[in-house]
């Protein structure tokens, strides 16, 4: 049985106070704890940013990959051992930006893991610039007359890629930042969750007060497998108009369901058969 001090690391978390960060790591641990979710049975890869400090604070199996390509890591270990729960966290940025021909191809490929986006809508461990999900007209150091481009909505380019889960939530709600990140894992393909999370130190309008204040629940009889609805829906964010829920949810064959070997055991506990190199050496010679 996982405690939270099975997950517990030497390190303390030195995010900024108030920072969204912190909730999505206590909804995590929460999870973890009642999902059993620890050393033996899961793995996390993250993103350079301030979201990739959760693997330092968190003590479960996890890579921090380059900025942006923590699905590619995410991926590569699942083909590996697909029994593993996998789950990715990533920013805003390096998902969208860096990363996002790593993303659109995640979702299209339908690889059985859990994705957490970290979306204040900055690049905030760089001081705050201009990300591809910050709102237009916004001024960051890196655009102060305002951003002039118009921002992505992870959840609609995910629905739009071909990802089978997909759902929105604030940080600050961590009882049902929980259950989501459950039903995510619990989900046979990708799951897509995009997390509202201020950045307290340098978004001075998405700020927790605006989230509690502008976030409205899907409704209880929301149809999940509705693709063009669960678009449009996911397109929406504004005042008094910021939907949050699962968005879409549909089961179609995982990426790793597409492989034989994968149907007896992983990959990872297949022995490697090193004898006949010589053989094949010999050939060259």
């Amino acid at each position: 049985m996982t405690t939270l001090a099975d997950l517990a690391t030497p390190h303390q978390p030195n995010w900024c106070p108030g920072c969204g960060n912190y909730t999505i790591w206590a909804a995590f641990k929460n999870a973890a704890v009642e999902q059993g979710w620890d050393n033996t049975n899961t793995a996390m890869t993250a993103d350079i940013g301030c979201n990739g400090h959760i693997v330092n604070f968190t003590k479960i199996n996890s890579v921090e990959g380059l900025h942006g390509r923590a699905l590619p890591v995410a991926e590569g270990i699942k083909m590996a051992n697909h029994k593993l729960n996998v789950f990715s966290f990533i920013g805003d940025g390096g998902c969208m930006g860096e990363g996002g021909n790593h993303f659109i191809h995640a979702c299209r490929r339908n690889h059985d893991i859990t994705v957490v986006i970290h979306d204040n809508e900055l690049y905030s461990l760089t001081t705050g610039q201009t990300s591809p999900t910050t709102q237009q007209g916004y001024p960051t150091k890196s655009t102060p007359f305002g951003n002039p481009d118009k921002p992505f909505s992870p959840a609609a380019l995910a629905i739009a890629s071909g990802a089978t889960f997909v759902a929105r939530v604030y940080s600050g709600d961590i009882k049902n930042l929980k259950e989501i990140l459950i039903k995510a894992n619990k989900h046979k393909g990708i799951a897509i969750i995009d997390v509202l999370q201020p950045c307290v130190t340098f978004h001075k309008v998405c700020t927790h007060t605006f989230y509690q204040q502008n976030t409205t629940p899907l409704p209880d009889d929301w149809d999940r497998t509705d693709k063009a609805a669960a678009f449009m829906k996911a397109m929406e964010f504004g005042e008094n108009d910021i939907p949050v829920g699962i968005f879409y949810e549909v089961e179609k064959p995982t990426n790793e369901s597409h492989f034989p070997q994968l149907k007896q055991t992983p990959i990872v506990k297949i022995p490697i058969k090193r004898d006949g190199l010589k053989e094949i050496l010999k050939s060259y010679s």
